[in-house]
């Protein structure tokens, strides 16, 4: 059975290019064409399509949110970016929502073809310059994630370990030799300057670095 497509793009000319080369393929049928993010959440709605090629309108935010709604009415649509747009931040935030492919404008042609065609069958493909974006990002994490605990005194990375390790206040107050009012002002500030919002996030940055064992 033909997967079903819709198009997203704020420019006819793009729609009709797209309708062109996919029209040379059985296994996709075109099933309704949005110039806006409005259209396309309304169109997503009646056809359910299995993907949508989607431009990146206006602004990234804009393109997320149309991508949010979408999946609303159909949360298993894969979603295929087919854009000018090589913005690294664009393309993480987009990576990070979870689209099943990124192709560029400028990208031979087939490329768009190899993206639906690895969407249907449960697999990611991005442009060639993508995965360098991508790597670049991971890298970065890598050695942020690798300097977070230099932020730490001495004293703080024991009172890290053992919050992380899931002691109360008590118990480390009474490892450690302190008040319990000393540590939680060390717990304070340890997610402050590890930016954790709790003590979960603490035990995942613990286990990650091999402080502590499950």
């Amino acid at each position: 059975m033909a997967k079903k497509i819709l198009i997203v793009d704020k420019h006819s000319v793009v729609i009709e290019g797209i309708k062109s080369i996919l029209m040379n393929y059985a296994e996709f049928e075109i099933r309704g064409e949005a110039f806006s993010g409005l259209e396309a959440v309304k169109l997503g709605k009646k056809h359910r399509p299995d993907i949508v090629i989607m431009g990146i309108s206006g602004s990234n935010q804009n393109t997320m949110d149309t991508l949010i709604q979408i999946r609303r009415f159909n949360p298993n649509v894969k979603i295929v970016i087919f854009t000018s747009n090589s913005n690294r931040k664009d393309i993480i935030s987009l990576f990070r929502a979870g689209i099943s492919g990124f192709v560029l404008k400028e990208d031979p042609v087939e490329d768009l073809v190899i993206a639906l065609k690895a969407a249907t069958e449960g697999r990611a493909h991005f442009s060639a310059m993508a995965p360098a974006t991508l790597m670049g990002y991971l890298e970065d994490q890598e050695k942020s994630n690798a300097d977070i605990l230099e932020r730490l005194s001495a004293r703080e990375r024991e009172v890290f370990c053992y919050l992380a390790d899931g002691n109360t206040i008590k118990e480390i107050a009474s490892a450690l030799n302190i008040s319990p009012k000393t540590v939680e002002s060390h717990k304070y500030n340890i997610m402050e300057k590890l930016q954790a919002t709790s003590l979960a996030r603490l035990t995942k940055m613990a286990i990650k670095r091999n402080l502590i064992q499950l």
